[in-house]
């Protein structure tokens, strides 16, 4: 029989707060984290909005400001959220082998220092043609070597490693919006097969600037709402126009369940089925049959021992896209038969925004908080129907209902799909 793997410690950063107890206070109540974009000038792109997260530091996590000062913005968002999911845990006091403690991040890349890139450019265009010799002799005097290593994406794991001695797997994967909900699932896999006993995963991003903003602006996959921030995101509603970019960090503590009873760990939860495929499409577009949505979540079930039936709640990848919410839509119908029009559907993304790589951590966490407290999140905003998104999406405010299990759908561009099972313990 496979190894049990259980989640005994949660942690998180994002828009709409600075801990799981506010987040999940906040996503009940149906607020919203998205505002104008304060983080750089986004006056001259066609979206000035983004869901921020404010009024947060590295000091509040304990740690010194000069220290962490040349890091990545998500890597401060990592450790901040480690250090609440590893302080939950308990794990701090335990007798844990460092050999068996591993890390397995969906992490995005670090900060793009976006005003020495165009300095450097600028020197080198001098003359009306480019000159890569000055181009480099530029970047020699003004680039910073720690700014530079810190974009690399492996480095909020390489921290993490170090911070808590966890001298066990360290990878981190970088699957688009599927990266965290992927880390999760390889992080199980290597402890139901005994390659550690305990593993920290989760994700971490932030591609609130200007390098980020401008790419999706040019996929033309943001929304444009400016005039109503908090309205511009809405998940399979009739008038939604593109997602809304947000930021932050989730992390989970996974251990072996005969070891997290023995040190009388709080159990949140049980990681039951993991499914991951590819679309093998195009890297943009979802293929329209949705088939490698709908493999991935019967994986998830079948990897679970469950029947489509027994899910009471879908957490949906649910973006606010024209094409992603009618196509998850039309997966979960594929998916649940007849019981598509019973099971409860929403997307938490219409209150905090699209959180990227760390977006499907988040979401696992919102997942077992419904399970836990049986209440289920909104999703905000819905107000003008839609005939091909149908389903039950929980719209506006949150809902009583038991549930045992549940889903976290991640659909990431490039044609990456996730999806995870969580159940009651």
């Amino acid at each position: 029989m496979r190894r049990r793997v259980v989640v005994t410690g949660l942690g998180m950063i994002n828009p709409m707060g600075h801990d799981v107890a506010t987040v999940w206070a906040g996503l009940r109540e149906g607020g919203s984290g998205v505002a104008p974009t304060t983080l750089f000038d986004a006056s001259g792109f066609p979206t000035k909005i983004s869901a921020e997260v404010k009024g947060w530091d590295i000091t509040d996590a304990g740690e010194s400001a000069e220290v962490w000062r040349d890091r990545g913005r998500h890597t401060k968002f990592a450790v901040g959220a480690a250090k609440q999911a590893i302080a939950d845990s308990g794990l701090a006091d335990a007798a844990i082998d460092p050999i068996r403690f591993g890390i397995y991040l969906g992490s995005g890349e670090g900060n793009q220092d976006f005003r020495t890139f165009t300095q450097m450019m600028s020197a080198a265009m001098r003359g009306g043609e480019y000159d890569a010799a000055e181009f480099i002799r530029q970047g020699l005097k003004v680039l910073n070597p720690i700014k530079e290593l810190e974009q690399e994406p492996n480095m909020p794991a390489a921290h993490l490693a170090t911070m808590f001695n966890a001298q066990g797997p360290n990878f981190n994967c970088l699957t688009a919006c599927a990266a965290s909900s992927q880390a999760i699932g390889e992080a199980t896999e290597m402890i139901r097969r005994g390659d550690a006993d305990v593993m920290l995963a989760g994700g971490t991003h932030s591609m609130i600037h200007p390098f980020g903003v401008t790419g999706f602006n040019l996929l033309t996959a943001l929304s444009t709402s400016n005039e109503e921030p908090t309205k511009a995101s809405r998940p399979f509603d009739g008038k939604r126009n593109g997602f809304v970019l947000g930021e932050g960090a989730a992390m989970v503590v996974l251990e072996e369940l005969e070891q997290a009873q023995k040190r009388g760990a709080a159990i949140y939860g049980e990681v039951l089925g993991y499914g991951t495929t590819a679309d093998a499409y195009r890297i943009t577009d979802i293929p329209p049959d949705g088939h490698g949505g709908i493999a991935a979540m019967r994986m998830a079930i079948a990897d679970a021992a469950l029947q489509p039936e027994q899910i009471g709640y879908v957490n949906a990848h649910g973006t606010s896209t024209q094409v992603n919410d009618k196509v998850e839509t039309l997966a979960c119908k594929q998916v649940f038969g007849e019981h598509a029009m019973r099971v409860p559907v929403s997307s938490t993304k219409s209150m905090m925004g699209h959180l990227i790589a760390a977006a499907g951590v988040t979401e696992m966490i919102v997942c077992l908080l419904a399970i836990r407290d049986g209440v289920l999140p909104p999703t905000i905003n819905q107000e003008y129907p839609d005939p091909n998104c149908d389903l039950d999406y929980v719209p506006n405010a949150a809902r009583e209902a038991k549930i045992d299990y549940a889903l976290n759908n991640s659909f990431g561009f490039g044609g990456q799909n996730v999806c995870l099972c969580l159940g009651r313990y």
